[in-house]
């Protein structure tokens, strides 16, 4: 009934082509060790060859796992507004290291956080007016836990102003 397309095969590439593939994949953006794995082995090359080259990579200075980190929250935080939690789960699946994700941390302001979230809290009220006030919180409380902030600290602002 329905005619199979040929699948592509994959790229075999050496190491050293596949050496200077990932360092342009490393610099056209921050990149996790993860993500650069996954590409090696995508180019056809095996478990040692793929550990190799990351760690020549990475003493090149191509990856470092500490930068990814800190530009991921500077990024998913200033540009998408998504809250700690949120931010923790991404780094988890690109398997970046607890001491990462702590240094990537230094990145938000606490201050500008709380600021964050409560315009979030604030634009979000605005679509949900006709609602009851109980009815108007927990829908202002999802959306925010949603995006990634701590429950206990939407509760808090939220009991503040309403």
């Amino acid at each position: 009934m329905f005619e199979e397309l040929p699948s592509r095969p994959k790229k075999h590439l050496s190491p050293p082509e596949a050496k200077l593939k990932a360092a342009r994949f490393c610099a056209y953006q921050e990149r996790s060790q993860q993500e650069v794995r996954d590409k090696l082995y995508e180019y056809g090359l095996h478990y040692n060859e793929v550990e190799e080259l990351l760690s020549e990579l990475i003493i090149e200075g191509f990856i470092n796992e500490e930068r990814f980190a800190r530009a991921y929250v500077r990024g998913k935080f200033k540009m998408k507004k998504w809250g700690r939690h949120k931010i923790r789960q991404g780094l988890k699946q690109h398997k970046v290291s607890d001491y990462c994700i702590k240094k990537g941390w230094e990145e938000i302001d606490p201050n500008e956080y709380e600021a964050v979230m409560i315009k979030l809290l604030e634009q979000k009220a605005g679509t949900v007016k006709n609602l009851q006030p109980a009815h108007q919180k927990a829908k202002i409380a999802s959306f925010l836990v949603q995006r990634g902030y701590e429950s206990e600290m939407v509760w808090s602002v939220l009991n503040d102003i309403y």
